[in-house]
């Protein structure tokens, strides 16, 4: 007995930190590098040969560094993207220290502002994961049930009904923070 409560703890600790980074934002360096947004060095050096290696979802913030007095970041439509326009951007960024939350999944696409530099490669074109729903009830994010609209009412069925959501399911790291120091408590004493 003595080594199983700690085995268990340093496990529950491990799964609540875990469960809590998969709804925790990550901030993404556009490239992987400060100084990724630039004209890329070779056509097989690209930022969308970067992004295509790369899972974005919805909630992710991308953040690019350049120099903001020779550069800056415009998000545009695929129209202008494949084209370079750069005079009609959706949203335009100038500060050297961009950015971006993806807030919807589906395609985004950026081009570089500095005269020249787009028709050169800089701009990079990603997608961002649609979000996994659960059809089998399970939960949401943050905890509440998900809902699916019935179009019309459920036919008689010979089948059990599925079970209630799981209470556990509003459990955050603050309450795992808890639960693992009394655990440690209980190993201790």
């Amino acid at each position: 007995m003595g080594i199983i409560v700690p085995v268990l703890t340093l496990v529950f600790l491990l799964l609540t930190t875990m469960s809590h980074a998969a709804f925790k934002p990550r901030m993404i360096l556009v490239g992987g590098y400060v100084g990724a947004w630039k004209v890329p060095d070779s056509p097989s050096n690209t930022l969308n040969h970067w992004a295509e290696s790369n899972r974005f979802k919805v909630g992710d913030v991308l953040v690019w560094n350049y120099d903001a007095k020779v550069d800056s970041v415009l998000q545009v439509t695929k129209e202008d993207y494949d084209s370079c326009n750069t005079a009609k951007p959706l949203k335009q960024f100038n500060d050297g220290d961009t950015k971006f939350k993806l807030d919807n999944s589906g395609a985004y696409f950026f081009i570089s502002g500095a005269p020249g530099s787009c028709t050169k490669g800089e701009k990079i074109h990603l997608v961002v994961l649609a979000e996994r729903s659960n059809p089998g009830g399970g939960s949401g994010e943050g905890g509440s049930p998900v809902v699916s609209p019935v179009s019309s009412p459920p036919a008689l069925s010979s089948h059990a009904p599925a079970p209630a959501p799981n209470a556990a399911v509003g459990l955050k790291v603050g309450s795992g923070l808890f639960l693992t120091a009394f655990a440690i408590g209980l190993a201790m004493a």
